[in-house]
């Protein structure tokens, strides 16, 4: 310990003579320099000093340089004899390296004992620094917009649980702040224009946050594409932004990135089964449609789905063209549309007197019709005018998807549309009404060629279709006819039939040949169960239903009941009255109150079929007749009565005591 004390005390001493002795050579040395400065080579001496000299201090500095940087070096394979000359003790030392590996490897020990933390303990940390930053920023958001960058970066985390806490998190804070109007793009003010400090405060709030909900959207998507293994709760990152995405188009889909919002939720449908992600869109799509009272996201969502459609070739569930089915411009649209083109019923215009005004009159009102326009636009309204022309391209997007399908003849979607186009019907243009009953034509005769082809047909058509959308023929030829019919309900017949020159006696023939072969199939009273029975109820009416509707569009239209021809009602009544014997008890008991109310209406046409000394009959009747007229229903009489007084069920021996004591009033 001695030795080692005079050994230092040596060497610190020598070290002290040269910091001594280092100024006074740097003075001469300057003094040489402004004497000389003449004569010498002044390029090659300061090439050579500075090198010396930096030579020397790194042969002489035993502690870490700091650079101009900020950055700390250290030098390797260090003398330890050197060390101990500019070191007095162990501890100084152990303290100087301390100081240095933990600056220069800060972030790797941050790693390390974030990773000896456990996970459910991250966790509650995370939902903590959540809900902070969520409750600034709901109790004054414009000083506290510094926390959705907080919320971002939690969402950035590798936990799955703390990215959905926070997507969620930010959903909930994003529809809580998100003001009523939508924000115009920064670049749209003019430079020189001068504002207010509560303004600019404002400006800057509203930019930020448009900035971090353009990055929130981004994450969605992302989250969204991705597929992720669920996690406690059995829900996975991707259903949480489905979820998030939904909440957010119903609540605030006046705001801006409407569009990016909508492309996460149409691509969620592009497929032919649904899940329960997508009966989460179907719904909130659902409830936008009936809502929107501007027209625009409407319009927007109509166009994404019908390109996704098309993209797809069709390839897609029937609860998704369903979707149409909501749109409020079935209730409020008054124009006719077509694929192509829109009809709209306006009222005359009235010419206005003109009135003299001043330059400066029209100067001022000009810059009031502009100041309105940026009111309008910044408060998400639209005038009567702009949400008619927003429907009716609505409505065309509607009817070219609606066309397309039917020429394609798509098995899974024709239920679909068959039911759009019924419901539509009122906004259907009469020009494109002729193309629409023959493409219903061209579906009755196909399906009758695939019915003719037999099991063959029907396994290649299965082979095509999921097990949730067989085909059923008899189904398609009855939603045709009840389509048909139903088109020409809503066309105002009555007023124009003179114009349009329309033929349904294929329908009324087809349905005709059909019964006796419908009143034997075991399925007629089952619902169509499927996928979406669930979500939609559209399209899931039992056979027996679809037959009622097509019987009472043709025999009791509510067009003109004057029109119908007594031999199409004496037949269908003795045919259906056929029916009634093998059809289950509930179908006959819809049948024969159906006949009572053909009764009712059209007692003195038919009457005839129960007293037979009223009428006279030639020839013979034939119920396979491939005519409706060609039946020659007058030369036979109903005697299926008589046996249905004797069934075993009570409601259809009252029913036919009903009808037969209609007839005879």
């Amino acid at each position: 310990m001695v030795a080692n004390g005079n050994k230092k005390r040596k060497i610190t001493h020598t070290s002290s003579d040269d910091e001594s002795q280092a100024p006074i050579t740097s003075k001469r040395a300057q003094k040489d320099f402004f004497k000389h400065a003449s004569n010498w080579n002044l390029e090659q001496d300061y090439e050579s000093r500075p090198r010396k000299g930096k030579k020397n201090e790194k042969e002489n500095t035993k502690l870490p340089i700091k650079s101009q940087d900020g950055r700390l070096e250290l030098l390797k394979g260090l003398d330890p004899d050197d060390d101990a000359a500019s070191i007095e003790s162990d501890t100084e030392w152990l303290e100087g390296r301390d100081g240095v590996v933990e600056s220069e490897g800060e972030e790797a020990v941050g790693e390390k004992k974030a990773a000896e933390v456990p996970e459910a303990q991250r966790i509650l940390e995370a939902q903590e620094e959540l809900a902070k930053a969520a409750m600034a920023l709901n109790e004054n958001p414009e000083e506290n917009n510094a926390n959705l960058k907080t919320l971002a970066k939690i969402s950035q985390s590798k936990i799955p649980t703390i990215r959905m806490l926070a997507l969620m998190t930010q959903m909930t804070v994003y529809k809580d702040i998100i003001p009523g109007y939508r924000i115009r793009p920064q670049s749209e003010d003019t430079p020189k224009e001068k504002l207010s400090k509560e303004v600019r405060n404002t400006r800057q709030f509203e930019q930020s946050l448009i900035a971090g909900y353009q990055a929130y959207i981004k994450e969605l998507a992302h989250c969204a594409r991705s597929e992720t293994t669920p996690v406690r709760g059995g829900q996975s990152l991707s259903n949480v932004a489905v979820t998030c995405a939904c909440t957010l188009i119903t609540s605030v889909p006046h705001f801006n990135f409407r569009s990016d919002i909508l492309r996460i939720l149409v691509g969620k449908l592009s497929r032919r089964k649904i899940d329960k992600d997508a009966a989460k869109i179907i719904q909130a799509l659902e409830t936008l449609f009936r809502d929107d009272e501007e027209g625009r996201p409407s319009l927007e969502a109509v166009s994404l789905i019908t390109k996704m459609m098309k993209a797809k070739e069709f390839a897609v569930h029937e609860s998704v063209l369903n979707l149409f089915l909501s749109l409020r411009l079935l209730s409020e649209f008054s124009g006719k549309a077509s694929q192509d083109t829109v009809e709209q019923q306006r009222a005359p215009k009235t010419k206005k007197k003109r009135e003299f005004r001043t330059k400066r009159e029209r100067k001022t009102m000009k810059e009031q019709k502009l100041l309105e326009k940026d009111m309008s636009l910044a408060d998400a309204l639209v005038s009567h005018e702009e949400r008619e022309r927003m429907q009716s391209e609505t409505l065309k997007l509607v009817f070219a998807t609606y066309f397309r399908i039917l020429k394609q003849r798509s098995p899974h979607l024709m239920g679909a549309v068959l039911e759009g186009l019924a419901k539509y019907s009122h906004l259907i243009n009469q020009d494109f009404f002729g193309d629409l009953l023959e493409a219903l034509k061209d579906l009755i005769r196909h399906s009758d060629e695939d019915a003719e082809q037999g099991p063959a047909g029907e396994e290649a058509a299965e082979k095509e279709e999921d097990e949730d959308s067989v085909r059923n023929l008899t189904r398609e030829a009855l939603l045709c006819t009840v389509t048909a019919y139903a088109l020409l309900a809503g066309q105002d017949a009555h007023n124009s039939r003179n114009d349009l020159h329309l033929d349904l006696s294929f329908f009324t023939t087809h349905l005709f040949r059909s019964l006796l072969s419908l009143s034997v199939q075991p399925d007629l009273e089952n619902t169509r169960l499927s996928a979406s029975s669930a979500i939609s109820k559209i399209n899931v009416q039992t056979t027996t239903v679809l037959l009622l509707r097509s019987l009472t569009g043709i025999l009791l239209p509510n067009y003109n009941i004057r029109q119908v021809p007594p031999l199409r009602l004496a037949a269908f009544t003795k045919q259906l009255m056929t029916t009634a014997l093998q059809l289950p008890e509930k179908s006959s008991q819809a049948i024969l109150a159906l006949l009572n109310d053909v009764a009712h209406t059209h007692g003195k046409k038919i009457n005839s079929l129960w007293n037979t000394e009223e009428r006279k009959g030639n020839g013979q009747y034939n119920a396979l007749s491939d005519s409706v007229e060609g039946s020659n229903p007058f030369a036979t009489t109903v005697w299926e009565g008589e046996l249905l007084r004797n069934h075993f069920s009570p409601k259809v021996r009252e029913g036919v005591k009903m009808l037969e004591k209609g007839m005879s009033g």
